[in-house]
Order: structure tokens, then C-alpha cells, then sequence
């Protein structure tokens, strides 16, 4: 019994060395640009660019199979981000992936929701908490915005309304400047 318990331990032992050296040398680093990419794009997961979400987008980017401007939620601020990144012209929104809108948050009207799970499933960053037929809610802090959910309602209960501009929600509009001292 000692044995076979010794035997199974050594051979944890051996397996768990294997596995840590495997994975210190075969390690697959990711693309550092995919990375610079993905963290300017606003993660909404929508997929109006054509793809099922940020980063497979910019995936595409880097590969030179997608273009800068096909993001609306991202809007012209995020175009011309890519653009300095990567080195390109900036290009106006592409009109075919839809326009930019002010940044929004979906809510749920709780008396008319059903509880039809729809839009549980529709949502790609799991906002909306709920159980079939219960109402529903959104996580506000959660929604990314993407208009998923509106459009598989069959009551019409989820409304987009715009995020009010606060302390914690503005940003700078222009490019700031860096005045560096000469040495």
C-alpha cells in the first residue's frame, strides 16, 4: 500500500516537471501589436465591424485584413488612435459598419420584461442578470453598450439611453501636448 502510494507520488512528481519545463519551452507569446490594438479598441464586443468581437478585430488589423475605421463604438477618436499607432492615414467611419453614437447603457423595463431569456443570450459580456420568465435587469457597470439585446425583445422593454457625462465618464476630446525641458 506504501509502495503504490510512493509509486503515484513519484510519478505526480515526474509529470508535474514535465509539464512545467513544456510550458516554459514551448510557450506561445502573443502578438505585442495585437495587444496595442486590442487595448485602444472600447471592448464593446458588438461585432458592427464585422467581427465577433474587439479582438478578433484586431487580429484582423494586424494582419492587414481589416481596415482602422470599421469600429462605430470606438468612433473617429479611436480611428485616428489605430492610425497613430500603426502608422496609416486616418480615414473617416465607414458608413456600411454604422455611426458613431454617444456612449449608452441599456435598461430594462422591468414591468413590461417577460422574462423570455432573449436577451440573456444575445448578450456577449453577460450584463443582463435574470431567470426565464423573471424579470430581468441590467449590470450597468457591465453593459458595454453594444445593442445586442434590443433587438432580440419581443416586448420592446430594453431602451439605450445615453451615459450622462460625468467626472468618471469624460475624457480630453483633443491630443494633449508634451512640453518636454530641454536638457
Amino acid at each position: 500500500m506504501i509502495t503504490a502510494l510512493l509509486v503515484m507520488a513519484l510519478g505526480a512528481v515526474l509529470l508535474g516537471a514535465a509539464l512545467g519545463y513544456a510550458a516554459v519551452k514551448f510557450r506561445v507569446e502573443g502578438d505585442p501589436l495585437v495587444e496595442k490594438i486590442d487595448g485602444i479598441l472600447p471592448q464593446t464586443q458588438c461585432g458592427q465591424c464585422g467581427y465577433p468581437g474587439c479582438r478578433p478585430y484586431a487580429q484582423a488589423i494586424a494582419n492587414g485584413d481589416a481596415d482602422i475605421n470599421c469600429c462605430p463604438p470606438g468612433g473617429e477618436d479611436g480611428i485616428r488612435k489605430l492610425a497613430d499607432l500603426l502608422g496609416r492615414e486616418f480615414k473617416p467611419l465607414s458608413g456600411e459598419h454604422g455611426v458613431e453614437k454617444p456612449k449608452s447603457v441599456a435598461v430594462i423595463d422591468e414591468n413590461v420584461c417577460i422574462g423570455c431569456t432573449l436577451c440573456l443570450q444575445a448578450c456577449p459580456v453577460d450584463a443582463i442578470v435574470g431567470a426565464a420568465k423573471q424579470m430581468h435587469t441590467v449590470i450597468a457597470p457591465q453593459c458595454t453598450g453594444c445593442e445586442l439585446c434590443v433587438a432580440p425583445c419581443p416586448v420592446d422593454c430594453i431602451a439605450m439611453v445615453p451615459i450622462a457625462e460625468s467626472m468618471d465618464s469624460w475624457k480630453w476630446k483633443y491630443p494633449v501636448i508634451e512640453i518636454r525641458k530641454a536638457a
